[in-house]
């Protein structure tokens, strides 16, 4: 049988007892049917897993007794960050879902002259929760017990502006080069533009700031699929998804 993950932002040991929030409760107990005495995995993005026993099941919580800290799926060799246009609802969670299912180490959204998406402060504090909610379910899916740095919104000039050791690399359909021939021996951010892609004056900002120009071949691929397959690319290059 199966073995549940689920995730928790407490702190976790062996021999410790812990009561699961409402929705995380609601989940084990009415979604996957959890019994008492059950064996689920739990991990609050430290690295591993801990192996728990259901303890008890009352409304609305529900209680778990940890038995062990086990090692968790190995995180990628590749510092690698997604530097993903906001584009808009499913589209962008699935950017952040397949991004996290292969292992990137952090996310990073910017807006661009054609993003179609606007944030004010409060509905931007909605949706990074809501996109965080996204990648943890990615994790717990995936096995990973890392989740990764999710950063708050910037403009893609303050991005390009901002210091850094990392190789950066924007998608580019007929670019001269290839993403497959970049070198995976130092942390890269892979920047996505939106749906109707770059402006002119982005494209010459980048530019000037460095970034590289990569192609992924001859289609032409949506912003949604554009990230995770540059992203698979560069894992299968540095080894980890051979």
């Amino acid at each position: 049988m199966r073995i549940h993950r689920i995730y928790t932002d407490q702190e976790l040991q062996a021999e410790q007892t812990i009561s699961l929030p409402e929705h995380a409760s609601h989940y084990l107990a009415r979604v996957l049917r959890v019994s008492a005495g059950q064996r689920v995995l739990v991990f609050n993005g430290d690295g591993y897993d801990y192996a728990a026993d259901v303890d008890r099941l009352e409304r609305g919580a529900l209680g778990l007794q940890i038995q062990a800290r086990l090692p968790a799926v190995a995180e990628s060799p590749l510092h690698l960050t997604l530097v993903q246009a906001i584009s808009r609802g499913e589209r962008m969670d699935f950017s952040l879902q397949k991004a996290t299912e292969l292992g990137v180490t952090a996310i990073q959204p910017v807006f661009s002259a054609r993003t179609e998406v606007k944030l004010k402060a409060e509905k931007q504090k909605r949706r990074l929760a809501h996109w965080r909610r996204v990648m943890i379910s990615a994790c717990e899916q995936s096995g990973r017990a890392r989740v990764p740095e999710l950063n708050a919104p910037l403009d893609l000039w303050d991005w390009a502006q901002q210091e850094t050791d990392a190789v950066r690399i924007t998608l580019l359909p007929g670019a001269g080069c290839s993403l497959a021939s970049i070198s995976v021996n130092s942390p890269i951010e892979i920047l996505v533009g939106p749906e109707g892609g770059f402006d002119a004056q982005e494209l010459l900002m980048l530019e000037k700031q460095g970034v590289e120009f990569a192609s992924l071949g001859p289609r032409v691929l949506r912003t949604e699929t554009a990230g995770p397959a540059a992203i698979a690319i560069l894992q299968a290059l540095a080894g980890d998804l051979a």
